[in-house]
């Protein structure tokens, strides 16, 4: 069942398992789909329109490659049509940048919501936006075809997508610069062994290894699942002590829920 195709971004929800599995398709295969404002608000709105039954949602790419990043006409003085160039952003109040930035990162922020486990499957190239929009995931599973690169250092530029904090998370500080400041292709063994990647498969087999590990995730109980997220992404802030108390206010809530207790 098709809900959303606009811009190059099309949403799709498996009736299967009672609708637990929805698919955001990156659809501009003739561009290598490259991003654009368009696209960003297309993403943003493929997140709103997610229906309440969803507990997987897959990313994936079109064609050769899951996303070369940035549509070049981004950096020309014409841009996009319809939409402000980069320049006449740079040009204009400080407060007006922030503000549409900010806009464009709500494409990329919803893929963490605690409800839903999301899965980018990743296949060819993954740059700059594209690098990004992978990491935005919980959880990325790559074909052996598969080359990350942070290309926005070499234009003169920063990551700005919010990929910089999964990036440090995933790899650590160290290496997450040297990747982010070299711009150099991270290719998929490499991103296994450091654990940018979950899985590595061959490129035949990247859908059903995608779909495998979305059926698994849906067999177990939804709230535990939700539950098990929260703990792990406040794990980053906080200290062991406090995650300790998180652990068992966690399986407080569960064990009332299984005793039929409620809250």
């Amino acid at each position: 069942m098709t809900l959303l195709d606009q811009d190059g971004v099309r949403l799709t929800v498996d009736p299967e398992n009672d609708g637990a599995v929805a698919t955001v398709t990156l659809a501009n295969p003739d561009k290598r789909n490259a991003q654009s404002p368009a696209m960003w608000r297309a993403l943003a709105a493929a997140g709103r329109e997610l229906p309440g039954s969803v507990r997987v949602c897959v990313l994936r790419g079109e064609g050769r490659s899951f996303s070369a990043g940035l549509d070049r006409r981004a950096f020309t003085p014409e841009g996009f049509e319809g939409e402000p160039s980069f320049l006449d952003l740079a040009r204009g109040p400080a407060a007006d940048m922030d503000a549409v930035i900010a806009e464009y990162q709500e494409a990329f922020t919803w893929w963490r919501r605690p409800d839903v486990v999301t899965i980018a499957a990743v296949q060819g190239h993954a740059i700059g936006a594209g690098f990004q929009l992978a990491l935005a995931c919980d959880l990325r599973v790559c074909a052996d075809d598969a080359q990350f690169a942070m290309r926005e250092t070499s234009l003169g530029l920063v990551p700005d997508l919010t990929g910089t904090h999964p990036l440090v998370n995933l790899v650590g500080y160290a290496r997450a610069l040297e990747i982010c400041a070299t711009g150099r292709f991270v290719h998929a063994q490499e991103a296994e062994r450091c654990g940018l990647a979950n899985l590595t498969v061959p490129r035949a087999e990247l859908a059903a290894a995608t779909a495998d590990l979305a059926a698994a995730l849906v067999a177990a109980p939804r709230d535990a699942v939700i539950e098990t997220k929260a703990l792990l992404q406040g794990a980053l802030q906080r200290d062991y002590e406090e995650q300790r108390v998180a652990e068992r206010a966690a399986q407080g809530r569960r064990l009332h829920a299984l005793a039929g207790l409620g809250e």
